[in-house]
């Protein structure tokens, strides 16, 4: 760049060294003779002051290091679209003589070679091109009229992101000459926007992602540009300090993903001005220093009418310390999947595996927790647990195992408002399943075993206690006396409330003990005790008797 620069210079982008600015003043700064830029780095640490010298000011920084001057010739303007894409894509220019050896041009780097194959061919053949990636190439703007729309007329998907890129308006120049642009990153772009809603022009008819993340922009701009995006499905705004300021009315409402990841000024109350979004699906709320929500238009047990086609929903790295919060997202009609890692709630806790059964205790439709899915038998598992952990608190608060009588007051239910529907699903919590846990004495490690033969029912019941660590050859072996029936012909299985059907324990492990043989098959299930052992004889039909005992 020569020393004949104009005015024109100032606003624009820059990148010197790698580091990228914005030119913000152009001339003499005395007593150094010579043309000067003074530019504002977007890495403050890379100035040495805020736009002064010796007193006078000649432009202003955010930050009190964010400025320089800087000589032209020091100073990279980039390049136009055009030229950025031939550098990245095009072939020399000669034709293919098969057989020959060909230069090909990559970067900026020649390659010789012998035949093409097929990705480079396409690349090389720019009207063919579907999808580039010009990250960090210094694009500049449109470059000469037609010249896109000419060359790369099929264009569906660019990535512009990090260049010098200085207006929006250049990025309308730029799309406008690409009628089937589906996909446009800008991220880490530093543009002005327009001041006011633009006229309708069909730029942007068929774009449908649209990733303006650390760019600088606001929720007003953000609305603007979105008005000329009538098809647009995903949003992406991470890191952008946005507060949501106003509702989307007649913009955002083909939207089905939006990410706000990481803009530490959105609290839940300006989430409310977009909880009438009617197609949005996926909602990324990662790092924003969410601590709290609530749907002031359902009660206990009801649906929200916000938020009507929310499914996934991404909370990871935020402030959620309260239950309650996991309580009002059981309100959505439609999520069943969500991400909560890395907040004080999940993180402070000893047992991960147990808040994980309370959070898929407490939301009932969820089908995916933190990218892992809950089956089926989990789900049964994380709902009896948690009713019989919250089954002291829900007695003493009202509770009772007889309906008429069970009145829980309105302390416990906001508390846990899944807790009545989970005693209909599965029963009411019996007093044996809600003892307190005893010292560590031989007396309170003992099973009480209560068993009766199935095809004899006028048989008196036999209850014994025994050690939890007894072996089932040995359980076996005093069947065999009580009930006289030889060992050979004996089958142990059990029954418990979490198992859909009677489950046998395996023959090949005799030595195994009555706790370790249950954990067996009830591990995925976590945290609830065998109730119930039955034996079968398999010289009679039918449905065997329960050998049963309660912790």
């Amino acid at each position: 760049m020569n020393d004949t620069l104009t005015s024109d210079v100032v606003g624009r982008r820059v990148e010197v060294n790698g580091e990228h600015a914005t030119v913000r003043f152009s001339g003499v700064v005395p007593p150094m003779a010579g043309l000067w830029l003074g530019v504002e780095w977007d890495n403050p640490e890379r100035g040495k002051h805020d736009g002064s010298h010796e007193g006078t000011v000649y432009f202003k920084c955010r930050h009190p290091t964010g400025g320089s001057f800087i000589r032209p010739n020091k100073v990279n303007f980039g390049v136009d679209f055009l030229t950025a894409i031939k550098n990245r894509y095009a072939l020399e220019d000669e034709p293919e003589e098969e057989g020959k050896e060909q230069i090909v041009t990559i970067g900026n780097k020649p390659v010789e070679t012998i035949g093409f194959d097929s990705v480079v061919k396409q690349q090389s053949q720019l009207s063919k091109l579907q999808e580039v990636s010009l990250r960090n190439c210094a694009v500049n703007g449109p470059g000469d009229k037609g010249g896109i729309a000419k060359a790369c007329p099929n264009l569906r998907s660019i990535d512009l992101s990090k260049n010098l890129l200085s207006s929006w308006d250049e990025v309308v120049d730029i799309a406008d000459q690409l009628k089937h642009l589906e996909v446009l990153n800008l991220s880490e772009n530093k543009l002005k926007f327009p001041s006011s809603s633009p006229s309708p022009t069909g730029t942007f008819s068929a774009l449908k992602v649209l990733v303006l993340n650390r760019i600088g922009i606001t929720w007003t701009e953000v609305l603007r540009c979105a008005s000329e995006c009538p098809v647009l499905e995903k949003l992406y705004l991470e890191s952008n300090s946005v507060v949501i300021s106003e509702r989307p009315t007649d913009v955002l409402q083909t939207v089905k993903l939006l990410d706000l990841s990481s803009n530490q000024l959105i609290d839940e109350n300006q989430l409310f001005l977009i909880a009438y979004l009617p197609r949005l699906e996926q909602l990324i709320l990662s790092d924003i220093g969410l601590s709290s929500i609530h749907f002031p238009d359902a009660g206990i047990g009801c649906k929200t009418s916000m938020f009507p086609s929310l499914q996934y929903l991404v909370l990871n790295d935020n402030r959620i310390s309260q239950w309650s919060f996991f309580n009002e997202l059981d309100k959505l009609q439609s999520l069943h999947t969500l991400s909560c890692a890395r907040n004080p709630l999940t993180e402070s806790s000893k047992d991960a595996q147990t808040t994980r059964q309370f959070i898929i205790a407490r939301i009932g439709q969820l089908r995916t927790l933190n990218k892992c899915a809950i089956q089926r038998e989990e789900r049964r598992g994380a709902e009896l647990d948690y009713r019989k952990a919250f089954g002291n608190e829900w007695k003493k608060a009202g509770g009772h195992q007889d309906p008429d009588k069970n009145r829980p007051n309105e302390e416990f239910l906001a508390a846990h408002p899944r807790y009545q529907s989970l005693c209909l699903k599965y029963g009411a919590p019996e007093d044996g399943e809600l003892k307190v846990q005893q010292p560590f004495l031989l007396k309170n490690q003992l099973l009480t075993l209560k068993i009766k033969h199935p095809n004899q029912l006028d048989q008196k019941v036999i209850e014994k206690r025994l050690p939890e660590s007894m072996t089932i050859q040995k359980v076996k072996g005093l069947l065999s006396r009580l009930l006289k029936v030889p060992v050979s012909e004996l089958l142990l299985s059990y029954e418990s409330p979490k198992v859909d059907h009677k489950q046998p324990f395996e023959k090949h492990r005799p030595r195994a003990s009555l706790v370790a043989q249950w954990l067996r098959i009830c591990l995925p299930m976590q945290g609830t005790r065998v109730r119930a052992l039955v034996w079968e004889d398999p010289t009679c039909r039918g449905a065997t008797g329960p050998m049963s005992h309660n912790c």
